[in-house]
């Protein structure tokens, strides 16, 4: 079976940077058009029960946790994007890791810009939240987000799958033991 050809260090930033920029402006973007659009704190139904518009402003973490303790997520959002950012530099050879980490890093980084730009204030800001599904409610009460959240989340779900199949930064695949466990890593071959 033959390998896909693995990207070099540059061809992997830039393909980090170009998904981070776009989800970045995505959700900046849709965080205006709530803010100039939407009434705040009323519901907006769009598809009845399934599906609203909720316009709030979230000074805390999922379901508004930790509102004492903003700054903390700001600096836990400005650790993931250096990462981020240092794997890639690093590490990221595999085109489903630059990928991956591309949109987790778009995401990170719309909800830190809120954390640093917007009221109340550097570090302290609020995040925009304004979609709604409130057929969630009955796992996640308070299910209010963005479009940066959205990327978040599956990201992370993407990096736990990238894990458990075994695809290494590099692109090479880890292989299993019979009894489960990995074999040591070897060395890699070189991009064609």
């Amino acid at each position: 079976m033959a390998s896909r050809k693995r990207l070099n260090g540059p061809a992997a930033g830039a393909l980090v940077a170009i998904l981070a920029a776009a989800v970045l402006a995505a959700d900046q973007f849709t965080k205006y058009l709530a803010l100039e659009n939407l009434p705040y704190q009323r519901e907006v139904p769009v598809l009845g029960e399934f599906f609203q518009l909720y316009l709030t402003k979230n000074p805390g973490a999922a379901f508004s946790l930790g509102t004492g303790v903003t700054w903390l997520f700001t600096l836990a959002l400005a650790a993931v994007a250096v990462v981020v950012i240092v794997l890639t530099v690093r590490r990221v050879r595999a085109r489903s890791w630059a990928i991956v980490l591309g949109l987790l890093l778009g995401g990170v980084l719309g909800n830190l810009t809120d954390r640093l730009l917007r009221e109340p204030g550097f570090l302290v800001g609020h995040v925009i939240d304004f979609i709604h599904t409130p057929w969630m409610w009955l796992w996640f009460p308070s299910a209010i987000y963005n479009v940066a959240d959205m990327f978040i989340v599956t990201m992370m779900i993407s990096v736990a799958v990238l894990v458990v199949v075994g695809i290494r930064f590099d692109g090479s695949r880890e292989r299993r033991n019979t009894d489960g466990s990995a074999d040591e890593p070897t060395a890699t071959v070189t991009d064609r």
